[in-house]
């Protein structure tokens, strides 16, 4: 298809630091300056197709989405943080008579065509040895892959997972109860082999590690997988609750597309569900079912309000005053004690400690997760407490060479300060794998990302930061109507911000936060707005990166 170069924009209508999205012919180009260098870019986010135009944009040379913190680089497309799952396109630019022209191939503007291929450096048949093997398939496994081969890494990539299926949206399964693969994969299990150069080898569990002899022993224990650099990203195991009844067999939990496929056949009009635990994962499956006309939605928690523990009292009674409306019930500040089904009944009774009997079709546990290091423990590694695996900046396990550790299994040094975290959070495991793909290819790269994520709960929940440990909380709006920003703050300095319905502001509390230029708490307290804090000219107190333009 031909090019065409269209005059989209007065020069003068697009000051140093702005985006816009203007029209290419019959789709939409967004375009950002910084300085006096105007970019054009796609103007759809890659990940679920959010407007960039209503992101935000740093001088350093990044538009992050709204939405859910996906990242690109203005001059050359490229994904700079996940969950983006492929690069945008860029395109030429230049000026004449005071007009902003855009070259580009009209197709690749439009929504449908706002992904672009990724620019891979390697397929992996360049040289032969043993390569880089994955353990595990998940959100770290992937992008992983993707960073490996875009940042030219030559020699073989193996990716060893126990679930029947290729890297997926895990997120779908239960934001949405999608319980079918091949509405999930990011890639299919071909275009890994073929244009990424990558094994899958799918339904294999490691039951050991052999960091001397570098080999992985699979569960068969008859077959040896060699490794040169080792990548653990196994992931977590689902919790069940050591009480009487944890293992009947309508009692589910949810992590892989073989228990959405159970939740979603069980979850069937006029049955009565219990859901144990008021986690994140139990609450965004509740809002998936509650439309299917079930008899009752009963949910038990230790907290008094959902979401407490994370983000405090006062947004969780909000959150929990739109679920009641929704029929929800709920049973706080308590715990189950058995859960029975005796011959011949038809329903599962769940014992409360409060001595009340809940009546049950199906139980679904959201309890959280382990780490899933149980072949790491056999190996003889020495474990964190919780069972995970302690890393440095680089993600590297000490003592371990050529073995790095990633995802919900990692305990980290959350930069710039350095405390050790574990964070169960998607966006994590995904940057971490782009961050070891890039390190192992030759450029090493410490894991300074700000941790971001969201949940659906009538209105989009979105969260950036770390506040663990916060000592005060400020509110702005009315959490009861699911529209609010709160900032979690720890010695006058704020440490984590959360929201409903006020985009873009996680998506510029994450970027003040990673630039150092987050405002205290008694600023924020006295009227600063965040959305008014410049990050994107070049008057804005941001070192800059080196943004280029590939066809420049």
């Amino acid at each position: 298809m031909s090019t065409k170069t269209i005059a989209v924009l007065d020069q003068a209508d697009l000051k140093d630091g702005q985006i816009k999205e203007v029209s290419f012919d019959s789709g939409r180009v967004l375009l950002s300056r910084l300085g006096d260098k105007v970019h054009a870019t796609s103007a759809f986010c890659t990940h679920y197709g959010a407007p960039l135009v209503k992101g935000v944009l740093t001088a350093d040379g990044r538009v992050v989405c709204p939405w859910h913190g996906a990242c690109f680089n203005v001059g050359t497309g490229d994904i700079e943080d996940a969950p983006a799952p492929a690069a945008i396109h860029s395109f030429k630019t230049h000026i004449t008579d005071g007009k902003i022209y855009v070259t580009a191939e009209p197709a690749n503007t439009t929504k449908e065509k706002m992904s672009r291929p990724p620019k891979l450096l390697a397929s992996g048949s360049e040289i032969g040895g043993a390569g880089v093997v994955i353990v595990g398939g998940g959100s770290g496994a992937f992008h992983a892959t993707e960073s490996l081969r875009e940042h030219g890494f030559k020699a073989p990539i193996t990716i060893l997972t126990q679930e029947t299926n290729a890297p997926i949206d895990r997120t779908k399964l239960s934001k949405a109860l999608i319980a079918d693969a091949s509405k999930l994969e990011w890639r299919t299990p071909a275009d890994l082999k073929i244009k990424y150069g990558t094994a899958l080898r799918i339904g294999t569990g490691v039951t050991s590690v052999d960091t001397t002899k570098k080999t992985v022993t699979l569960e068969n224990g008859k077959e040896t997988i060699p490794y040169d650099t080792l990548i653990l990203a196994s992931g977590g195991v689902p919790r069940r609750l050591p009480i009487e009844g944890a293992d009947l067999e309508n009692v589910y939990t949810l992590r892989n597309v073989q228990d959405a496929q159970k939740i979603d056949a069980a979850c069937q009009e006029g049955k009565h569900l219990v859901v144990i635990g008021s986690s994140f994962i139990s609450m965004e499956l509740v809002v998936a079912v509650s439309k299917r006309k079930l008899a009752s939605i009963h949910v038990v928690g230790m907290e008094q309000y959902p979401f407490e523990n994370v983000l405090g009292q006062e947004i969780g009674a909000g959150l929990k005053q739109f679920h009641e409306s929704q029929g929800i019930v709920f049973h706080g500040s308590t715990s189950v004690k058995a859960i029975r089904k005796e011959s011949g009944e038809t329903l599962t009774k769940v014992e409360l400690a409060t001595g009340e009997t809940l009546s049950a079709d199906l139980v679904i546990m959201g309890v959280g997760v382990r780490p899933a290091t149980d072949y790491l423990k056999t190996s003889g590694w020495e474990l964190e407490k919780d069972g995970s695996v302690k890393v440095d900046e680089l993600l590297r396990v000490p003592g371990r060479a050529d073995v790095y550790a990633i995802g919900d299994i990692a305990t980290y040094p959350q930069l710039p300060l350095g405390t050790y975290r574990r964070v169960e959070h998607w966006n994590v495991a995904g940057n971490m794998g782009r961050a070891v793909g890039k390190t192992i290819a030759g450029s090493p790269q410490p894991f300074v990302k700000i941790p971001i994520f969201w949940s659906a709960q009538g209105q989009q929940l979105r969260y950036c930061g770390i506040g663990i440990g916060y000592d005060d909380i400020y509110i702005q709006g009315n959490p009861a109507e699911l529209k609010f920003i709160a900032y979690y703050i720890k010695g006058g300095q704020v440490t984590a911000v959360a929201s409903m319905q006020n985009d873009p502001i996680i998506s510029k509390a994450s970027e003040l936060l990673r630039l150092g230029l987050m405002p205290s708490a008694n600023s924020i307290k006295a009227g600063q707005n965040l959305l008014d804090l410049d990050v994107s000219s070049a008057a804005a107190n941001v070192l800059p990166k080196r943004v280029s333009q590939r066809e420049q």
